[in-house]
């Protein structure tokens, strides 16, 4: 099977299935240097983890990573960094009814249909619980970017047909994380849980989508045709779980713009360098990234596991049968996959970084030769 690698330099290879042992990826390309903990990843997969909320799946699951190589003395050496989250509370008995009748939108058809088999316990490798290896790599990225001044963030922005007004990147950074939806605009967040607590009630549920923002991201970003940067965000965006759509700057509503409305007249800033007056483009022009903040949308489908009855085909059997997903699922997306966005907005934007130069492949410092470090371990007979 392949298809379980992202990026170019900057290389992220998962493993782990739903209700398998545990989840795992390994970070290759990361440079030397970087002080880095565990604690620095789990503050991100906390963000991730289930049960945190009532509108979240009960599954308990304390998402807690362990890190297996690449560090020494809480630095990165420069080599793969290894990383493991155990699964604690995998419970595959609710999932025997379907190891042979497929639940409706999910992957079990097309898994079994390409392999000839699959881990059916939780969707196996299908499930979004493979997304928690994305977040722990992510967060190694998050803080390489910060050393260079990039700043990124992202929030659900709608809910069904609860839609919130744009807000700032300075009140996505103060109100995202303060209510369960995670949206940045208070009032909206409360319209949001409501409705999502009707579908829940319901035994259904509810799709939306998740509104991202990166700040300092330099000018030239992106190696056109087939590696733009608008076209490899595009893939990392879309290999998050119910994706149905992405966009960036006007995205779809750009089809309802003039090319005199939409095109981004130019000025020169205080340094007289040429700069876009609007930023319509969302930071991105011919795939390479201008120098403006980069934004963009996410479009998450309502989750197929849900307790309402649905008609599924038995191949073994060759019954049509009516069952029910008895399990422990997400109402809703969106409020878990901010930080799964912001994770592969992360890696995307610091393979980039690496690819162009801007960040030294070998070392954060940008040393090379330099032997003597702050970082490197010290000889303890020598003290």
């Amino acid at each position: 099977m392949n298809g379980n690698r992202f990026g170019r330099l900057f290389q992220v290879t998962t493993f782990g299935e739903s209700h398998g042992e545990a989840m795992g990826c390994t970070v290759s390309g990361c440079p030397a240097g970087l002080e880095l903990s565990a604690e620095d990843i789990q503050a991100d997969l906390d963000r991730r983890k289930p049960g945190q909320s009532m509108i979240t799946t009960s599954r308990g699951e304390p998402d807690a990573v362990s890190i297996k190589s690449g560090i020494q003395d809480g630095y990165t050496t420069g080599t793969p960094i290894g990383m493991v989250i155990q699964n604690k509370d995998a419970r595959s008995g609710k999932y025997e009814p379907f190891i042979t009748a497929p639940r409706p939108s999910h992957g079990d058809f097309t898994y079994s249909a390409k392999f000839g088999t699959r881990n059916w316990g939780g969707g196996g490798r299908s499930s979004a619980r493979e997304t928690v290896n994305w977040v722990a790599a992510g967060a190694i990225a998050k803080k390489l970017l910060e050393r260079e001044g990039i700043e990124l963030k992202a929030h659900v922005n709608q809910i069904g047909d609860v839609e919130a007004p744009e807000v700032s990147f300075e009140e996505m950074l103060e109100h995202s994380e303060e209510n369960d939806v995670r949206c940045a605009h208070p009032e909206t967040a409360a319209e949001m849980q409501d409705l999502i607590e009707d579908y829940q009630e319901e035994g259904d549920s509810i799709g939306g989508s998740i509104y991202f923002e990166a700040q300092g991201v330099p000018v030239g970003l992106g190696a056109p045709r087939f590696d733009s940067l608008s076209a490899r965000l595009g893939q990392a965006m879309m290999a998050v779980p119910a994706t149905t759509a992405f966009e960036f700057g006007l995205g779809t509503e750009a089809a309802e713009w003039t090319g005199k409305d939409r095109n981004d007249d130019w000025e020169f800033d205080d340094d007289g360098t040429p700069t876009p007056v609007e930023n319509d483009h969302g930071g991105i022009q011919g795939g390479i990234s201008s120098g403006e903040p980069i934004y963009g949308e996410v479009t998450l489908h309502a989750p197929t596991s849900i307790p309402k009855s649905q008609q599924t085909a038995d191949w073994e059997t060759g019954e049509l049968k009516e069952e029910q997903v008895i399990g422990r699922h997400d109402p809703v997306l969106p409020p878990r996959g901010v930080p799964v966005v912001e994770a592969m907005l992360a890696l995307t934007l610091v393979d980039f970084m690496l690819l162009s130069g801007r960040l030294n492949p070998d070392r954060v410092d940008d040393q090379p030769g330099k032997y003597d470090t702050d970082y490197h371990p010290s000889n303890p007979n020598n003290e």
